[in-house]
């Protein structure tokens, strides 16, 4: 069951009542900024675990 555009506008004004109109954007930048931050936090644990197999494996050799 998929919601009709009524009941999306009716969820859609109740955002807007309960956060303003000068809110909204302000979260949806500290959203981007902690969906930037957790990626770069990934992508820096996978460096990590590269340079520590790359180093395990000189070890053994």
């Amino acid at each position: 069951m998929t919601p009709s555009i009524w009941q999306l506008l009716i969820v859609l004004v109740i955002v807007l009542l309960l956060f303003g109109r000068g809110k909204i954007p302000q979260l949806m930048g500290d959203m981007a900024k902690g969906i930037k931050s957790f990626k770069r936090g990934m992508s820096d644990e996978e460096k990590k675990e590269d340079k520590n197999l790359e180093n395990k494996n000189d070890e053994e050799k």
